[in-house]
């Protein structure tokens, strides 16, 4: 896909190209290897520099707590060996997490905001180190288990689990051979009456 002469950039390419993969593959990358790309997350916009986010690692039976937590704020009980099969969607989940502090000139939403662009670059940055991500939410996200499960403070908001792993390579193929337009800008970008 190439618009503009601003697409000569793979970093921008990387991101006007970026797609949610909901199906992803059982690889993903090393904590050591998600580290990494935290350098290209860190530099979010920050109002006053609160930092008010954070990212909590799940993988393994981290899952399997998570998909019991889901199911006692559901209140859906399981036969013996049965469980919740949305954590399992992939090996690594991240939870990204609005954790705000009061501060006269930055308000909690503005902090959220923070957060959630954490979130997102994270996403990029994974994407563009070549993994696939979806970025999955649900009304029971700050129910009272899921956020006992996740050690979360009064003021934290979980703001939903980035879903990580490799990208089956047909898919990438098909992904690499789309001709999705880009939307129109004109629809985003408005004047002052």
């Amino acid at each position: 896909m190439t618009q503009g002469k601003f697409f000569d950039d793979e970093v921008l390419e990387a991101m006007a190209t970026r797609r949610s993969v909901s199906k992803v593959g059982p690889h993903t990358p090393t904590d050591d290897e998600l580290r990494e790309l935290l350098a290209a997350v860190t530099p979010v916009a920050d109002h006053k520099a609160l930092r008010p986010w954070r990212l909590i690692v799940l993988r393994g039976e981290d899952r399997g707590r998570l998909a019991d937590a889901l199911d006692a704020a559901a209140g859906t009980t399981r036969e013996p060996g049965e469980r919740n099969s949305k954590p399992y969607r992939a090996e690594l989940l991240i939870a990204v997490i609005a954790s705000s502090t009061e501060h006269p000139l930055v308000p909690e939403w503005e902090q959220h905001a923070t957060a959630a662009g954490a979130g997102h670059l994270l996403e990029l940055a994974l994407w563009r180190a070549g993994w696939g991500v979806m970025w999955r939410t649900g009304v029971l996200a700050n129910s009272d288990p899921v956020r006992a499960m996740h050690g979360l403070e009064e003021h934290e908001h979980l703001m939903g689990w980035l879903y990580v792993g490799d990208i089956d390579p047909s898919f990438r193929e098909r992904l690499e051979a789309s001709n999705r337009p880009a939307l129109d800008p004109h629809q985003f970008l408005g004047m002052l009456p």
